[in-house]
């Protein structure tokens, strides 16, 4: 039962016993507030729907995202990404106590972000916030009594994927704009496997076996280590720019990758336009397709977990099906 005590001058003291239940107590400063809590949460009790607020109610958004960011985001491959995701996170919902974060601010913070960057952005946001409030209703037991108000917003409708086709005439005016062995060597392979970026970067020597035509990729985007077969071209061009015993294959990491790759398209000898470094991945996948492959031999070598992301990736020529119908 609901005990209620006045202490001071508009002070409302509120303590519920109830067997099985933890003490609950609150002070209020006006003596209708403090009975409208006392039935709601008796109400609670008496239905086994319960959820403490205490914790909740005394812990702060920016609480649970520095810590997120101290214990969790170490072990992951998204840390630098994720911290600045972290940063936008906080100047939005930092200073709200976990119990009074309602999926309308978090909706409101949807549109409000959208105005400033693109629909994946504020998925990636969101996404993250949805991370930590989960992990800290599931891992450091502080009790959401609305539930997750991530779970109840509409996310922003994903962009449509680039359409964007590779011709074998851009190609060979990047490969021969660029002065760099290196920087042709990564085009080759990255349009020959459809590696992303972050693979050919963190490609070893000792996980490639060029009599087997293989390269293993023990850590991917996806977690989930796969060997990728080679062609025949992409073994001539890792064969031609010399083979090593042991190291990283590549001294290029991603970002670098896409600056000297643009910096190559956008060169005067081979002048083209609209041209990003990860359409190479499209294209790669594209061309798998019209190779005659199926969509488990292609998601095996590409990696692509669902065939949405498959689906996504893949432009096939209107001109190339016809041929098939023939």
């Amino acid at each position: 039962m609901a005990t209620i005590r006045k202490r001071g001058e508009g002070q409302y003291h509120v303590q519920i016993r109830k067997r099985g239940y933890p003490t609950q107590t609150k002070t209020f400063t006006k003596e209708a507030e403090a009975r409208r809590w006392a039935t709601i949460i008796e109400s609670e009790m008496e239905r086994g729907v319960f959820v403490s607020r205490n914790e909740a109610e005394t812990t702060l958004v920016s609480d649970v995202l520095t810590r997120y960011a101290v214990e969790v985001l170490p072990s992951k491959r998204s840390e630098q990404s994720d911290k600045s995701r972290i940063k936008t996170l906080l100047e939005a919902f930092g200073p709200y106590r976990l119990a009074s974060l309602t999926s309308s601010q978090v909706a409101q913070f949807r549109d409000r972000r959208l105005q400033v960057v693109g629909a994946q952005s504020v998925i990636h946001e969101i996404n993250l916030l949805n991370r930590v409030l989960k992990t800290a209703t599931m891992e450091w037991n502080i009790a959401l009594p609305g539930g997750l108000p991530t779970a109840q917003v509409r996310k922003p409708i994903k962009p449509r994927g680039r359409d964007r086709r590779v011709s074998d005439a851009e190609i060979t005016k990047i490969l021969d704009a660029t002065e760099s062995a290196e920087l042709r060597t990564i085009i080759i392979v990255a349009l020959e496997t459809g590696m992303r970026r972050g693979e050919l970067g963190a490609l070893t020597w000792e996980e490639i076996d060029l009599k087997k035509q293989t390269a293993h990729l023990p850590i991917t985007k996806t977690d989930v280590p796969r060997t990728v077969p080679l062609s025949k071209t992409a073994v001539a061009a890792l064969q031609k720019f010399g083979k090593k015993d042991e190291g990283r294959v590549f001294s290029l990491q991603a970002e670098s990758m896409s600056q000297a790759f643009e910096r190559a398209c956008e060169s005067h000898r081979a002048n083209i336009a609209g041209l990003r470094f990860h359409d190479m991945r499209h294209e790669a996948t594209s061309r798998l397709f019209e190779k005659g492959l199926n969509v488990m031999e292609v998601a095996a070598i590409t990696g692509h977990k669902t065939l949405d992301m498959l689906k996504r990736y893949t432009h096939l020529r209107a001109e190339d099906l016809a041929k098939k119908l023939n």
